[in-house]
């Protein structure tokens, strides 16, 4: 029989999604399964390693099950995963600690070490300044668990914990791949090398670091003791994998340099596509990530609360009677966008910082929200279209970062997934703002396909990974094509918003 399917996995923070795909991208079968956080104490988040294989395993049988296909069909498999906290293994591939999610903040202290002594170094060679990721994480297991530090023989992400449980890996052959190191700390991602530099200057032992591989490498197969629990035949290959946000990229058809790539969700990501590295020295925003595509970089930057910032809004003054929540919130969306539609671009002089919860890129967790420029004509509708312009304003800002570090870069169309979408005008805002044409593109799930893609190039079924993206990536409808009239208004207003927030991080950092 001619295996023709492939299996695409992606361990999130919350939830374990897995699809199963032909070859074409067509999707034949998905699943999900919610994935639990711990909070045992304050600032302190963690997760069960154990918890990402047993829904991983959970998500693939009922894929498989519900298919009605033959699980002798299945080519391969591979895992994309969430991708700035940390796993610590022995050399049995056991766990030695619960996961260090990317929410937990103790080592924040760390953070601002790895900033103080060698900041500029360290976003130069990972191409992302110091943040709540595996540097300072691993810094802080290193400092203030040494009995833990010692028992750990590798450090791992969340697909290679899955990955080498499944294949019955030992520590020796722990892996990472190269689309999680800006987040290590301690690369030289230009390289795809360790940086001797970095872990000789902070101590931390070269040793416990995996070996770097591609995405589209073997690493293993499914063992006899995995395969029930999976419904996959023993045997089955298992490739590298990526991290959630390059599996996405790859899945939207993120591919071509001058590309852009929106996620509009709760958090409001924005991602390009290079075919230079550029380290943000001077601003620390952009977090220069390397693409699945070889000779390929996604430079990205996000705001903690996108979409959040407009639940937080239609919650709080859309939806509210005494200070109670109304039934039936969801159905106000559509209401809410379109009183923001009948108010005119640049809301009347209406400005929203949407940091709620501090800035992440660059990092400012002091950092709150503000609205700026209030007077008595402003109505709910300026208020909702301030909050619609404030994510693309910020969008804006990254671009205009990542212009300054690659001058000829040309922008070309900008691809949009999540719930913002959905919207409309949101969209279309944002091409004005922007001057890129928005298309969107169906369903929001990129990133298994993106992991399916990744396992299909490693046991040779695609051929170019990159042409077989761009081609199965289906878009939904027409582009959002800018207005050069609106565009003209805005271009004022985006330089505006600038010196609007860098003002507002002197007042709160001050």
């Amino acid at each position: 029989m001619q295996k023709k399917y492939l299996i695409g996995v992606d361990l999130g923070t919350s939830a374990t999604k897995a699809a199963l795909y032909q070859i074409d991208g067509k999707l034949i079968s998905e699943a999900s399964v919610e994935v639990p956080l711990f909070y045992p104490k304050p600032g302190v988040v963690e997760q069960e390693n154990e918890d990402f294989y047993t829904s991983a395993a959970q998500t693939v049988h009922k894929c498989i099950e519900s298919s009605g296909i033959e699980p002798t069909a299945i080519a391969a498999i591979a895992f994309d995963s969430q991708m700035a906290g940390v796993g610590l293994i022995d050399e049995d591939f056991n766990p030695v600690a619960r996961f260090d999610s990317w929410l937990d903040m103790r080592c924040q202290p760390f953070i601002e070490l790895m900033n103080k002594d060698a900041g500029e170094r360290i976003t130069r060679l990972t191409g992302c300044p110091p943040t709540c990721d595996h540097g300072p994480k691993m810094l802080w297991w290193k400092n203030e668990k040494p009995e833990i530090y010692r028992r750990t023989a590798k450090f791992v992400m969340p697909g290679t914990y899955v990955a080498g449980r499944i294949a019955g890996l030992k520590a020796d052959r722990a892996f990472i791949d190269h689309t999680y190191i800006h987040f290590s700390g301690f690369s030289d991602a230009q390289h795809t090398t360790w940086s001797t530099e970095l872990c000789d200057l902070f101590g931390l032992d070269q040793d416990k670091l995996p070996k770097i591989i591609e995405p589209c490498d073997l690493v293993g197969e499914v063992s006899e003791r995995s395969a029930m629990e999976f419904g996959l035949p023993p045997g089955t290959p298992i490739a590298a994998g990526a991290g959630d946000t390059a599996a996405n990229a790859l899945g939207a058809g993120i591919v071509r340099p001058g590309m852009l790539f929106d996620v509009s969700g709760t958090a409001a990501v924005l991602a390009g596509c290079t075919d230079e590295f550029a380290a943000d020295t001077k601003n620390r925003a952009l977090l220069t990530m390397r693409s699945v595509i070889p000779g390929l970089w996604n430079p990205l930057a996000y705001i903690g609360g996108g979409g959040l910032a407009l639940r937080w809004f239609r919650d709080q003054f859309f939806n509210t009677s005494h200070g109670e929540i109304l039934p039936n919130s969801e159905d106000l969306y559509p209401q809410m966008i379109s009183l923001a539609e009948t108010i005119q671009p640049g809301s009347d002089g209406l400005f929203f910082s949407p940091h709620l919860g501090g800035r992440i890129c660059p990092s400012s967790p002091e950092m709150r929200g503000a609205w700026v420029g209030v007077s008595w004509t402003h109505t709910q509708a300026h208020f909702a279209r301030a909050i619609l312009e404030s994510i693309a304003y910020e969008y804006a800002y990254y671009l205009k970062i990542l212009k300054e570090l690659l001058p000829k870069l040309e922008l070309v169309e900008a691809r949009v997934v999540g719930g913002g979408a959905r919207s409309e005008i949101w969209n279309q805002i944002k091409a004005d703002i922007l001057d890129v044409p928005y298309q969107r593109l169906q369903g929001n799930e990129c990133g298994t396909w993106g992991a399916a893609m990744i396992a299909g190039k490693a046991v040779g079924l695609i051929d170019d990974l990159a042409s077989h993206a761009e081609k199965t990536a289906l878009v939904n409808g027409n582009p959002y094509y800018p207005s050069k009239e609106n565009h003209k208004i805005y271009s004022p207003l985006i330089d505006k918003y600038i010196q609007l927030e860098q003002s507002l991080n002197d007042f709160f950092t001050r």
